[in-house]
């Protein structure tokens, strides 16, 4: 890993976005990848989709709509033990997700003046499930879960197609589908996914969504900025991201660990440690290099963490640490801080925060209960994880008697009178001519 030394330096907000590390050109690169892919479906539909499979994922003559007994067969074929697990997970992040389900309120501003607000989910959700270099069933407990307790009548799943399994979608994925009810599954991967949600595919009896959600590589989160504005989005939930911030009394060890637990996704990932103890970096550059020799995916880890979006930064203090992770907005944070119950709240820009030794991220991909479909790229700074909200929308609902109405229609032509919209005025005097 390499290292960006900022002490002395008086950083603006401006130059601490700059100092923050970013793999900017495959971002740009899987940008316009991704938006030849989605107008292939478009114009194509199921003969594009095809298409891809074959050259994303040496798959031809697959079944792209899933059948029923394919998920039934995955059910059955489920480990014990792994079954159990997706259970916990299941009820955790339901439990957790029903949090974020806000309560309808009403505002009386007056006799018969009344505007409610409500939230109406939306009536048809895409969900997205990768399966490239790992098979991430939790993903599906993570994305369907927090649409159903939202109230989401109708779900779609999509994964990419498996070569080593006759072109079906990994068994563990379709196990979980089926223990959430969800019998509406795709198998086909990457943008070209994103973009039938968006677009529907008629020959395959898929509906366009409403909204797509779910996590996935560069491509993934490019095809979503393609097709935003055609269907609602969750988070650009691209290559994944952490940042450990650390004083000198944090473990190196245990720190090390995290870093290489997300650098194994994907040669895009990032991994970053910041800190204001060069002792604990010399210590932590030490216990990578180990760890990551010894993990099973030695290469994919070693690339992601000598790549430019991967780094160890040095900074003058704890303050500088915190501003630099505010400016990073990173998908995962966590805080290896002897203070960090209270120094959590100076940290205000990140997709989810995990709090001292004891939480590690592994925690919350899995069994926290939170959910692991978070922004990455920075988008922390302004976005949110995905969680039951995302497929809400809030509604304001407007109610006023006669009376009500009369009591501010002079205000109202007053107003309308004054941006030249003399209609507006007229509209409410008719109703008491």
């Amino acid at each position: 890993m390499r290292t960006i030394d900022l002490r002395g330096l008086d950083l603006t907000p401006a130059e601490l976005l700059t100092a923050v590390p970013r793999a900017a050109e495959a971002r740009q690169a899987a940008h316009d990848a991704a938006a030849r892919i989605v107008e292939e479906v478009r114009a194509d539909g199921e003969s594009a989709l095809r298409a891809q499979a074959e050259r994303f994922d040496g798959v031809v003559a697959h079944e792209i709509r899933v059948p029923a007994a394919h998920i039934a067969e995955a059910v059955s074929g489920l480990e014990p033990d792994v079954r159990a697990a997706l259970e916990e997970s299941i009820d955790r992040v339901r439990r957790a997700s029903a949090a974020q389900v806000p309560e309808p309120r009403a505002t009386l501003l007056g006799d018969g003046a009344r505007v409610a607000q409500r939230w109406q989910p939306v009536a048809r959700a895409g969900v997205y499930v990768p399966g490239g270099k790992a098979v991430y069933p939790s993903s599906v407990v993570m994305n369907v879960v927090p649409a159903q307790v939202a109230g989401v009548g109708r779900i779609a799943l999509a994964s990419p197609p498996q070569s080593d399994a006759g072109g079906r979608v990994h068994p563990t994925i379709l196990a979980v589908a089926g223990l959430l009810g969800v019998d509406e599954v795709y198998a086909m991967g990457g943008a070209g996914a994103i973009a039938a949600f968006a677009y529907g595919v008629p020959s395959l009896d898929l509906d366009p969504v409403d909204v797509v959600s779910g996590p996935g590589n560069n491509f993934v989160a490019a095809a979503k900025r393609v097709v935003a504005g055609r269907v609602g989005t969750d988070a650009e939930a691209g290559a994944t991201e952490i940042l450990v911030s650390a004083d000198g009394d944090a473990d190196p060890r245990l720190i090390a660990y995290d870093l290489v637990s997300q650098a194994e996704h994907d040669e895009q990932a990032s991994a970053v440690l910041v800190t204001w103890s060069e002792d604990l970096a010399r210590r932590v550059a030490e216990e990578v290099e180990s760890v990551a020799g010894r993990t099973r995916h030695a290469e994919r880890v070693r690339q992601a963490l000598a790549g430019p979006q991967s780094a160890i930064v040095l900074v003058d203090d704890a303050a500088t640490a915190a501003a630099f992770s505010n400016a990073y907005g990173p998908e995962h944070l966590e805080l290896h801080l002897a203070d960090a119950e209270e120094a959590v709240a100076e940290y205000t820009s990140a997709g989810a925060v995990f709090v001292g030794p004891s939480s590690p991220v592994s925690l919350g991909d899995y069994l926290a209960g939170s959910n692991h479909v978070l922004p990455t790229g920075g988008q922390a700074r302004y976005g949110s994880g995905l969680g039951a909200y995302t497929f809400l929308r809030p509604q304001q609902v407007i109610s006023y008697d006669r009376a009500a109405l009369a009591e501010v229609a002079d205000r109202i032509v007053a107003l309308a009178d004054e941006e030249q919209l003399p209609a507006h005025g007229e509209a409410v005097r008719a109703r008491f001519a």
